[in-house]
């Protein structure tokens, strides 16, 4: 019984992990393609979103080290997040704030499910 009641947290984690990684993934394909792109037609930076597709098919096996990596991988989007914020305007500042929050979601839910038993 003892290893239902642990296995649990991690399911929950591992579920947040992945819906935030496919909200993030879907977010920069919009943001660079239709939304708000550098480029008039889509912009290169579409490609950010192939490491969370990634990402997410190791998430949903739900492994330690996945989660221990991934902890690492999304400062990146963090801090693209928190740079872009700063240095735009209009929607891209709105789609940088969602990716800020959406990267936090992501990061706090792995360090959960890196830490769960």
């Amino acid at each position: 019984m003892r290893d239902s009641e642990g296995a649990q947290p991690r399911v929950n984690a591992r579920h947040a992990v992945a819906g935030g990684l496919l909200a993030l993934a879907l977010l920069a394909l919009g943001w660079e393609l239709w939304l708000a792109p550098l480029r008039p037609g889509g912009s290169m930076l579409a490609w950010k979103a192939l490491p969370l597709g990634i990402a997410l098919v190791y998430a949903l096996r739900g492994t330690r080290r996945t989660f221990q990596w991934l902890s690492m991988l999304i400062l990146f989007y963090f801090t693209e997040g928190v740079v872009r914020a700063w240095s735009e305007s209009g929607v891209s500042r709105t789609l940088a704030v969602t990716e800020i929050a959406l990267s936090l979601w992501v990061y706090i839910a792995s360090i959960m499910a890196s830490r769960a038993k």
